[in-house]
């Protein structure tokens, strides 16, 4: 599995379109709606690219309760044994 991510409008998609295989995007409205973290473990194993859009992507929040540290998303632990490449898109904007 590749999994992709990066902030919003970067590139993903296009980057992504090159390796070809069953793609998934915008993954973390996936992770969202379904309970477990098992179950989107198991329904992400079965594609080839994975896409997801960096939320927070720099903004801070004005209240010191929601600044507060947070647990990191453990996305990475959940995928199943084997080879795994991570990547992130962070300048895709065409020149102009």
């Amino acid at each position: 599995m590749l999994f992709i991510t990066g902030p919003l409008y970067s590139g993903k998609r296009t980057f992504a379109a090159q390796f070809g295989g069953r793609q998934i995007y915008e993954v973390q409205d996936r992770a969202a709606e379904i309970t477990g973290l098992q179950a989107l473990a198991d329904e992400l194993a079965a594609y080839d690219v994975v896409t997801a859009t960096e939320v927070g992507g720099g903004i801070v929040p004005i209240d010191p309760a929601e600044r507060a540290p947070r647990p990191r998303a453990a996305l990475p632990a959940c995928w199943r044994p084997g080879q795994t490449a991570l990547c992130r898109c962070s300048a895709g904007c065409r020149r102009f």
